[in-house]
């Protein structure tokens, strides 16, 4: 074990910018210094000059590696001995079995039963021990502490926790070294540990750059937290890595000095994010990871001409997610239609339908009839018919052909 690696007092008081440094020097070499690229096709699309930071190239696929390190280097032997629990949607539980298993520390993460399966079997494929319960964060949180109780194990924080806090604001000494000169820094929040310690970072070397915090509005608790407001919290949302119910005690008192603005994102916009980070720039992001994006899409104009800086925190997504998300967009843009048409029930239909959208260029792709299950009169009958276009443009092209050859068409919802 390198001296940086060797074990530290705890610390008790929230961190300071020099923790975060001491954090960098701690981690140096054992965490990715991950690639900041200038998204050249998202800004000309949205208007703002956007520089991403790649976190979701870590090793296990999120920035969570950088405080579980940070934390569990700095344990006392005694401590290691016991061993450790925490409580994740995922990314933290990988984080801290990651560098629990490097070293040699037993790991036992709980994670709520609704934790992507790609998740679960990753934290189990780093050697940590995973018991699901609860159906949120929340839950599972209260299930790890009674086990912390039960087996003496040391409680690793996800967010909550000082030494957390400092590993994960590692992210912005890396941009701001690596980086321009920053207009804004737009930052997923769910418990606050990466926007508190990014913030206490930046505002040390360049106190003018704005931090934006971005959550989920199924889950503003870090809203809620600083303005004594009593909104909803809960729900189904694509970013179950922010889906935290509650702000931590720590992290809200950093985010109220140093966060300048937290906005909330829709879940329609979080989709759209994730599909233009993936169809634009190639890259591969879970919900959370879009979230900045989702921030930018959400005002373009508060952020036009401005140099803004994101945080893809983390890439861990189902694939059964990902595909139906990219298959929504594109009937949301009209590359992908179902067309319900109506016709009577007669030899040669289906191929004149079918002629009408070939000359038009569009590909049939899939086709349902429908006879017995219609309350159409008896001679008429309905097809479905599930086409590849152009665009929405495209797409009308059709509609309006087959409407003047005498067909009703609807678009099928999506």
């Amino acid at each position: 074990m390198s001296e940086t690696m060797k074990p530290a007092l705890a610390q008790t008081q929230p961190p300071t910018a020099r923790d975060v440094a001491a954090a960098a020097a701690r981690i140096e070499g054992h965490v990715m210094r991950t690639p900041l690229v200038r998204a050249e096709k998202l800004s000309a699309l949205t208007g703002a000059d956007i520089w991403l930071k790649l976190e979701c190239l870590q090793y296990t696929g999120a920035f969570k590696e950088r405080g579980a390190l940070n934390k569990l280097a700095q344990l006392s032997d005694e401590e290691r001995a016991r061993g450790v629990i925490a409580a994740s949607a995922g990314n933290h539980a990988q984080g801290v079995a990651f560098h629990a298993r490097a070293l040699e520390i037993a790991a036992t993460v709980v994670m709520p039963v609704t934790t992507p399966d790609v998740k679960i079997r990753q934290t189990r494929e780093l050697g940590a021990e995973v018991i699901r319960a609860g159906h949120s964060f929340d839950e599972a949180r209260d299930h790890a502490y009674e086990l912390e109780r039960s087996r003496a194990l040391v409680f690793v924080h996800p967010f909550d926790d000082a030494d957390i806090i400092a590993g994960q604001g590692t992210v912005a000494l890396e941009m701001l070294d690596d980086g321009p000169h920053y207009d804004a820094m737009v930052i997923p929040i769910g418990g606050g540990g990466l926007i508190s310690g990014m913030a206490l970072a930046v505002k040390d070397r360049r106190p003018d750059i704005e931090i934006i915090g971005v959550q989920t509005a199924l889950f503003p608790s870090m809203v809620n937290a600083l303005d004594g407001g009593e909104r909803a919290t809960g729900g189904d949302t694509l970013a179950e890595g922010i889906a935290v119910k509650q702000a931590g005690a720590i992290t809200r008192q950093i985010v109220r000095q140093h966060v300048d603005d937290i906005v909330l994102v829709d879940e329609r916009t979080l989709e759209r994010a994730l599909s233009m980070l993936m169809n634009e720039q190639k890259i591969l992001v879970e919900g959370a990871g879009a979230a900045g994006l989702a921030a930018i899409l959400s005002d373009q104009a508060r952020f036009k001409g401005k140099t803004v800086g994101l945080v893809l925190c983390g890439g861990n997504i189902d694939a059964r997610l990902l595909s139906m998300i990219l298959m929504r967009d594109l009937a949301r843009s009209g590359r992908l239609a179902r067309l319900r048409i109506q016709l009577l029930d007669m030899p040669g239909q289906l191929v004149r339908v079918a002629s009408i959208i070939a000359e038009l260029e569009g590909n049939v792709i899939d086709v349902g009839h429908h006879r017995t299950y219609s309350d159409l009169p008896a001679k008429m009958t309905c097809m479905d018919v599930t086409i590849d276009t152009q665009g929405q443009n495209h797409l009308q092209r059709i509609i309006a052909s087959l409407q003047a050859a005498g067909y009703e068409v609807e678009i099928a919802a999506y």
